[in-house]
């Protein structure tokens, strides 16, 4: 019964968010009472359960999470991703960009919000697609949804890695190292196989995309015009804008303490200072300091406010979506669950290493296709597999690869980035669902093989 009640708690779940459009955080509590109460737990013991549970994710990645969206908010107010874009493509020229910026957008860029990372990079893609032929919007479309999204589940500090890690109770270092080498290869890859089959014949611009007008490009502008302004015309800006590499350090040195810290730790290195360094939360923090910084020198501080509140007002979502997630997590692990699932997933069951990451892909793929929310399905897929971890013989940072992967699968008419990155691509229905639901399924696929080939070197 106890693995009908769990069906059933995540069945509502779903049923709560796709059908009368319920806030994940509501819906993921609800599941959570029911789950609890169903299971014997008792009222008592079922919300002192959920408490729990947000407590334990939050002391996890609470910290990671908050300076990482405000580190991020900052960055964009500079415009720091359109000057990356911006140099990659007078370098590589017009043929290589949507390799540069799938790149870009999966190792250098991972996304904390990815609605805004979309907001940032679509005028770009769109404005330099012209140049590349006839196959251009596509071509940059995929690139952008597939750096975007695979950085988002793969590469610290994209909001899936840093939820998945912790419920799993995965080393951020760990992740990182995993994450930075599989995120960029898997985008790279898909990128690729997507512009093969473009020029086999799976775009037709005159059903795909929307003819281009000046109603089309005033609304862009609109939305965008902030971004697409000249360094020394950026609306907020009191001096001209630092240069790329300046922009830049704000998110590259957090990402060398991290790495630092892991190496030494992996050489049985004892330092006190490289392990406060290498700290996650302390160097996420030095890149936030280093990017107010950097944004009270070139902003006005009306600007900065405004950017700052926007981080804080982002913060507070992710925040509630992650923790409900650990609830949930904390009340699957209290009702016995994991003795039924470890039957089923464990090696003594006579399961493969490889069976094992295709069920917990598969898990994670059907959560996306139902919630809508990359996210939302990667925390409980998480939180539905880090109860029976212990019983898996799958290293954890597999299984939390093998859940990002999954929860990658199939973007579509059900998320809010499906419909805004219509418009701000200015590509038909039908063009989403090539450039954005067909490329994030290709993502998928791609990235579970490269997971799989993983688990055979770990």
């Amino acid at each position: 019964m106890t693995a009908l009640h769990t069906a059933i708690a995540i069945l509502v779940v779903v049923l709560l968010i796709l059908v009368p459009k319920v806030e994940p955080v509501i819906a993921l509590v609800i599941g959570s009472l029911y789950l609890g109460i169903a299971t014997g737990l008792g009222f008592e013991g079922t919300i002192n359960t959920i408490v729990d549970g947000f407590g334990d994710i939050m002391a996890e990645v609470g910290l990671l999470i908050g300076f990482g969206v405000l580190l991020g908010s900052l960055l964009n107010s500079m415009g720091a991703l359109q000057k990356l874009v911006e140099k990659l493509m007078r370098v590589l020229g017009p043929g290589k960009l949507p390799y540069a910026l799938a790149g870009a957008l999966s190792a250098v860029f991972p996304s904390i919000y990815v609605d805004v990372q979309l907001v940032l990079a679509a005028p770009l893609a769109k404005s330099a697609a012209p140049r590349m032929g006839r196959y251009g919007l596509p071509m940059m479309g995929g690139a952008l949804s597939a750096g975007i999204l695979v950085g988002y589940v793969f590469v610290v500090p994209g909001l899936g890695t840093l939820a998945v890690a912790g419920l799993l109770h995965v080393p951020l270092s760990t992740m990182l190292v995993y994450g930075f080498v599989l995120g960029p290869l898997a985008a790279l890859l898909t990128t690729f196989l997507y512009g093969r089959l473009l020029r086999l014949g799976l775009w037709n611009a005159d059903t795909d995309e929307v003819p281009v007008n000046e109603d089309v490009r005033d609304e862009l502008a609109d939305v965008t015009g902030a971004v697409m302004a000249p360094e020394d015309e950026h609306p907020g800006a009191r001096r001209p804008l630092p240069p790329l590499y300046l922009s830049l350090l704000p998110i590259v040195v957090p990402l060398l303490l991290i790495a630092t810290g892991a190496i030494a730790d992996a050489a049985g290195v004892e330092s006190d200072l490289l392990a406060f360094l290498g700290n996650p939360a302390f160097a996420l923090f030095a890149g936030l300091v280093g990017a107010y910084a950097l944004a009270k020198r070139v902003l006005t501080g009306e600007r900065v406010d405004q950017a700052v509140t926007e981080g804080f007002h982002s913060t507070g979502q992710i925040l509630l979506v992650t923790g409900v997630g650990g609830s949930l997590g904390a009340v699957i692990g209290k009702t016995g669950l994991d003795k039924v699932l470890s039957g089923i997933f464990s090696a003594d069951a006579g399961m493969s290493t490889v069976v094992t990451i295709l069920l917990v892909w598969l898990v994670a793929a059907l959560l996306h296709l139902a919630i809508g929310s990359i996210g939302v399905a990667a925390i409980a897929a998480a939180g539905i597999i880090a109860p029976i971890m212990g019983d898996l013989a799958v290293p954890p940072a597999v299984l939390a690869l093998a859940i990002g992967s999954g929860s990658l699968f199939a973007l579509q008419v059900n998320s809010n980035f499906f419909w805004m990155f219509q418009p701000l691509l200015g590509v038909t229905t039908r063009g989403a669902l090539k450039a954005l639901t067909f490329v994030t399924a290709m993502a998928s696929v791609v990235s579970l093989v490269l997971v799989i080939a993983v688990s055979f070197v770990v």
